[in-house]
């Protein structure tokens, strides 16, 4: 995240569960795993989360990997703990863009041994509580928290229950807003949108209609370019404030991303996971492949294309 994502979104589903993915590819295909040897890549199982900039980081690695090194490519759309419960299996290969989750680490790092990082991706991650350009103009106290209770009667909706109304994302996002606003005493509460594609949509229109919104958002995020969110100073995070979720009350850190395979994948052999090991690059290149494909409606793969074909140079470090 988008993006802190909550590992556990209500419902979670199990590996075993038909979801379908990208090019109908299905959580529970190849169970005998991707991984090629002696340098053969063969099957390079990629999960993809649900933002965009994370589907631009995908669509990059899956161009290069089939491209470049010969491998057969499988998506699997997967939330991200069900992602992480695939590096057992054989049926994920790699998370190329990891916001936190020291829950999930602890799980399948250190407890389970199933997965191992993979260096940064070179994105650095900012969340945090953001207003409409045209808002924080009229009222340029409403970017500090303490002021937010008295704007509170301006934000309200028929979905926030009488309070100021403070939008989320994808459910399925990892988000300490409620916490934030009960320990905060601020008379908001949490409404999801739904989606990225959701969220967006809510600033837009806010912006072009002079409406009241407020709510989470993050970067890397090309939506930023086209309309300048301006973010909310909230209480400052410091190491551990974050540590109890029931009791946050600080703002949240950023993020150095990075990237997890599954143990297997790393001791394969395969040049998938060199080029997974070695991939690395900016938040405004991230941004431009996502605009490519968010805005002016590219299919991944011919975004990935126009994007290596301008930075040859910098794909060519990575399978060096």
């Amino acid at each position: 995240m988008a993006r802190h994502w909550r590992a556990g979104a209500a419902g979670l589903a199990v590996l075993g569960l038909t979801l379908t993915a990208c090019g109908g590819a299905k959580v529970g295909d190849d169970k005998a795993g991707s991984s090629g040897s002696s340098g053969k890549c063969g099957t390079f199982n990629l999960a993809v989360n649900p933002w965009v900039g994370y589907e631009a980081d995908a669509a990059v690695v899956a161009y290069v990997a089939e491209k470049d090194l010969g491998c057969k490519v499988t998506k699997k759309d997967l939330k991200e703990e069900i992602a992480w419960q695939g590096f057992g299996t054989g049926e994920v290969d790699a998370v190329l863009e990891n916001w936190g989750h020291d829950d999930l680490k602890k799980k399948y790092i250190t407890d389970q041994k199933t997965a191992v990082e993979a260096g940064s991706t070179g994105n650095k991650g900012i969340i945090g509580w953001f207003v409409p350009p045209w808002l924080a103009k009229a009222h340029p106290d409403i970017t500090n928290w303490k002021n937010l209770n008295k704007y509170a009667a301006k934000f309200k909706t028929s979905e926030s229950g009488g309070k100021g109304q403070l939008l989320d994302g994808d459910p399925s996002y990892v988000t300490n807003d409620e916490a934030l606003a009960k320990n905060l005493k601020l008379d908001f509460k949490v409404v999801y949108a739904g989606s990225e594609t959701a969220l967006i949509q809510a600033y837009r229109n806010a912006e072009k209609n002079k409406q009241w919104v407020i709510g989470y958002f993050y970067e890397p995020q090309w939506f930023l370019s086209e309309v300048p969110l301006v973010k909310v100073e909230l209480p400052a995070y410091k190491d551990g404030c974050d540590a109890n979720a029931e009791k946050v009350a600080c703002d949240y850190p950023e993020y150095d991303l990075n990237k997890i395979v599954s143990a297997k994948f790393a001791k394969s052999g395969s040049p998938a996971y060199d080029l997974v090991k070695n991939f690395n690059w900016t938040n405004d290149d991230q941004n431009t492949v996502a605009k490519y494909i968010a805005v002016d409606k590219m299919t991944p793969e011919a975004a990935a294309k126009k994007w290596v074909e301008a930075n040859r140079d910098k794909v060519d470090a990575w399978i060096k």
